[in-house]
């Protein structure tokens, strides 16, 4: 007996979809995969997603069509393929975070991304559920301050969708182009291609219910900025500076940047880092190396609660270059500066939320 294309085609139009009352061969159902072997025959049937209700009885009803139509000896194999949704339009990204915190600062080297991660470190260990996004495309550092060089997060494909799963530790959620680039190698990126991939580490991961998205962003002003306040709604801004002059003139223009009347994201306040160095053997003692509460000073000029100050002590670098942030002993006099931060941060968050309306997206003008 000889199988041909069409004999199979015919006997599959009799199927039909209940989802919308068309046969499956004209809701271009099946894929164009038919092969025939004798009386072996095998294709695919395309379905909307993995959880489709009618994936089981359609593949029933195909079989006993070609088994009716053709012949009872056919021997079927059935694939079922499922599209890929596409990710949800900006504004509906990260339907389940309540809090989308951005860290920045004017100018690199004045420990941004050590602020980030120990605020995560320190929201999480207050019960939070917390996620922490290495937006910092060029120059990612969170992989090692999590001590998680070796991570490649694998996708998984939910609802329809791949998904990048993010790498879980101490209790955060923590995603960074960091581990899916050589880390020895520089990463020579036009701006176009760093924020398609920053894109995909906010909609194509699985970052599901969290109260506090920490977003770790590269010092100045970038193109990376521009994309997250038109990819994202920021809740508010937290703004790292040193107190030495030539900082405290970057952070301005951080500040600024996030107050454009066209941006209009709320800044929740300073950090000053490197407020003071302590020697461990004198934990009494504050030397003011790069100049007195500057900070604070900048603070009260722009009207801007001053979040915390943060020490200078050889921990901080020695704990970050381990992986282990300093926030995890919530004890030592500078872990107890992060925690302390942290709750000054909940406390403006929750305030703003109250006196402020939602913060929307920059609109994208052509």
């Amino acid at each position: 007996m000889n199988i041909y294309p069409k004999l199979i085609m015919d006997a599959l139009a009799t199927v039909r979809y209940p989802g919308t009352g068309k046969n499956i061969v004209e809701a271009e159902m099946v894929e164009d995969d038919l092969r025939i072997s004798g009386l072996h025959v095998s294709f695919s049937l395309i379905f909307d997603k993995p959880t489709n209700p009618f994936i089981k009885s359609i593949v029933k009803a195909a079989e006993a069509a070609i088994h009716a139509y053709v012949a009872k000896e056919v021997e079927v194999e059935i694939k079922i393929k499922t599209i890929l949704a596409p990710r949800p339009e900006v504004g509906k990204l990260l339907p389940g975070v309540k809090n989308i915190i951005a860290v920045s600062s004017g100018k690199g080297g004045v420990g941004k991304s050590t602020v980030a991660a120990n605020l995560a470190v320190a929201l999480a260990k207050m019960g939070f559920k917390v996620g922490l996004l290495d937006a910092d495309i060029f120059g990612p550092s969170v992989p090692k301050m999590f001590q998680m060089e070796d991570a490649r997060p694998y996708a998984e494909q939910i609802n329809g969708r791949d998904m990048i799963i993010p790498v879980e530790k101490y209790g955060i959620k923590v995603l960074s182009i960091g581990f899916f680039v050589d880390p020895d190698q520089a990463t020579l990126w036009r701006g176009g291609m760093a924020s398609n991939a920053l894109k995909q580490l906010i909609g194509d991961a699985e970052w599901g219910d969290l109260d506090y998205f920490v977003l770790d962003t590269p010092p100045g002003t970038s193109d990376i900025h521009l994309t997250l306040v038109q990819t994202l709604p920021i809740t508010g801004a937290v703004i790292v500076s040193t107190p030495q002059q030539v900082a405290l003139a970057d952070a301005r223009k951080g500040i600024n940047m996030y107050m454009n009347d066209k941006v209009n994201v709320p800044i929740l306040g300073l950090v000053e880092n490197m407020a003071w160095f302590t020697p461990a053997e004198l934990p009494e003692n504050k030397y003011y190396i790069f100049g007195k509460e500057g900070v604070k000073h900048l603070a009260e000029e722009m009207n801007v609660p001053l979040l915390g100050q943060i020490p200078v002590v050889q921990s901080i670098c020695e704990n970050g270059d381990k992986g282990t942030p300093e926030a995890l002993d919530g004890e030592t006099p500078v872990g107890k500066s992060f925690m302390k931060l942290a709750a000054a941060v909940v406390r403006q968050t929750d305030k703003r939320n109250q006196e402020q309306a939602p913060t929307h997206i920059v609109e994208i003008s052509k």
